[in-house]
């Protein structure tokens, strides 16, 4: 993943963003407003080979986006132990653009973001959430 090494900055960059580690499930998960919209992770082999033995990253999607982006890059597949309609997966050794990486992050944030209440969205913007 070291030429992702970015990353982490990246979403840890974003207004109201937490991260925390899942030890059970061995993901490095990235919220909020308490909600997760990016999460690393490296399934073993005994999962399907899709995603065994791979640096994944699993972001939000609008359903029909993330359609057409698995179609066009062989790097997206369906969220990893998500809802495969609205989660991607990233294979994060492919050969995705940083700029097209970013946009993504982006979107997965703005679609969670969107989604919290008002209250703390407004909290969240004006810098006065508490984390």
């Amino acid at each position: 993943m070291h030429r992702y090494n970015w990353l982490d900055e990246y979403l840890l960059a974003k207004p109201g963003v937490t991260k925390d580690y899942k030890l059970e499930w061995e993901w490095l998960r990235y919220h909020v407003g308490g909600k997760m919209f990016a999460a690393v992770m490296h399934p073993s082999g005994k999962y399907d080979a899709a995603y065994a033995d791979k640096d994944i990253l699993n972001l939000k999607c609008d359903p029909m986006f993330a359609e057409l982006l698995r179609k066009e890059h062989v790097e997206i597949m369906p969220g990893f132990y998500m809802d495969k309609r609205t989660w991607n997966s990233v294979d994060l050794g492919g050969t995705l653009s940083d700029e097209l990486l970013k946009m993504l992050c982006d979107d997965s944030y703005q679609l969670v973001f969107e989604k919290l209440k008002k209250k703390l969205k407004n909290e969240i913007a004006e810098g006065t959430h508490i984390l």
